[in-house]
């Protein structure tokens, strides 16, 4: 039947460039960075999703005011198996990050320009390859009357950029019996050229906010003042230093680094030269190794804080913008095999374990005791200028889950 399949997979490159061509049309940017939300994608591909052989099709609305109809869509389809008690779901998101510079563009980011195996626009590879992949799956399964030995479902969700909070955290909290003891889930949001990564571990997050209050003054007399921005310099200084008391290794990331502490976003403080900033913003992005809590990093991070604001005489306020911790997949869980035989039988390579530093919607269902894959085979142009997804990794990943599905018994 695998072959078959395969065979049937091959046939799809005008329904991939179709599929992408329509959603690539549709902008779906969060109400929350200047969009509307995933509404006109989420009607398109009901429309699809009902237009073939699914056995159910669900709606999951999530209250949102700032987007276009009011709520945030996130969608169920699925199509059963031989075994009804269990259930392959491939987990993709519909939302996509805004295109950025426009002139860094080589084309319109919201339609579709196909060059040879390349499909260009927003959206393209994060997550539409993955979607579409999962779409084609189905299709060829249906297209032959082929019923897996387990349900094979898709879960597409809303508001994955920018924090998932109207979409797989809710769905967990409104709707967690749709999923079952024995489901096992893959998330085609991740991976690397080669489709070697099979990801079942991820960094705690942690990002953080620091306000330095001085004292502004002139220029020329800086002893009436207290430098905010020296002070910030300083405390930025200090904290690059968190990696030298959580220096832990671990040889599942790759590279193999331990936690990362980096200063990134910096906020604007006095608008001319010639004085002295009573206030100095910046951020940090942690990413922590399991083995850590983030809140023992946190005590760190105050301990250092605290002495610098008795050195310099200033106070230092520090907001979570954002903390997130996440559970390991068990390197012995069945979705692990199946995915690394999957893409070997595929790809024809040596894919393995490994963890990462970036965070995906993996991490909630792992959180909640699911067995949970990121994998794809891509060329990673999440969030860049001219972004493209690539035809024929999109047929291969279709193979690798039609495999599992195959095989999940």
């Amino acid at each position: 039947m695998e072959k078959a399949l395969f065979k049937k997979i091959d046939t799809y490159k005008q329904t991939v460039i179709d599929l992408q061509t329509h959603m690539i049309a549709c902008p779906a940017v969060s109400p929350h960075e200047g969009g509307e939300g995933e509404h006109a994608k989420a009607e398109y591909l009901l429309g699809v999703l009902k237009a073939m052989k699914f056995d159910e099709v669900m709606l999951i609305k999530v209250k949102d005011t700032k987007a276009k109809g009011g709520y945030r869509p996130n969608i169920v389809a699925k199509y059963y198996g031989q075994n009804k008690n269990k259930t392959f779901w491939v987990m993709a998101h519909m939302d996509v990050v805004p295109p950025g510079d426009l002139s860094l563009w080589k084309t319109d980011p919201f339609k579709a320009v196909v060059k040879g195996d390349k499909i260009y626009g927003r959206g393209s590879e994060d997550n539409q390859q993955g979607l579409v992949s999962g779409l084609l799956t189905a299709k060829a399964m249906m297209d032959l009357g082929i019923r897996p030995p387990c349900n094979y479902a898709l879960l597409l969700n809303a508001d994955e950029e920018i924090g998932s909070q109207y979409g797989i955290v809710q769905v967990l909290k409104k709707h967690g019996k749709l999923f079952g003891k024995q489901d096992v889930f893959m998330v085609p949001d991740g991976g690397n050229p080669q489709g070697t990564m099979v990801e079942i571990a991820e960094k705690n997050m942690m990002w953080l906010k620091f306000t330095v209050l001085g004292k502004q003054t002139h220029g020329s007399t800086p002893h009436n003042g207290i430098n905010a921005h020296r002070v910030g310099a300083q405390l930025v200084v200090k904290l690059c230093d968190l990696d030298k008391k959580f220096n832990k290794k671990n040889p599942l990331f790759a590279p193999e680094v331990g936690s990362t502490f980096e200063p990134t976003k910096k906020e604007a403080n006095v608008p001319n030269v010639n004085t002295i900033p009573g206030t100095d913003v910046f951020y940090f992005d942690c990413r922590i190794l399991p083995c850590y809590k983030n809140e023992d990093v946190l005590k760190e991070v105050r301990k250092i804080t605290s002495k610098v604001e008795k050195q310099f005489k200033v106070k230092v306020k520090i907001d979570i913008e954002q903390t997130h911790a996440s559970l390991p997949t068990d390197k012995g869980a069945s979705i692990v095999a199946l995915t690394t035989a999957a893409a070997k039988a595929v790809y024809k390579n040596n894919p393995r374990p490994m963890g990462v530093g970036g965070g995906t919607v993996g991490a909630y269902l792992r959180n909640v005791g699911y067995p949970t894959v990121v994998f794809s085979k891509l060329d990673d142009l999440a969030h860049q200028p001219n972004e493209y997804s690539s035809i024929k990794n999109t047929l291969g990943d279709a193979k690798v889950f039609a495999h599992i599905a195959m095989h999940f018994k």
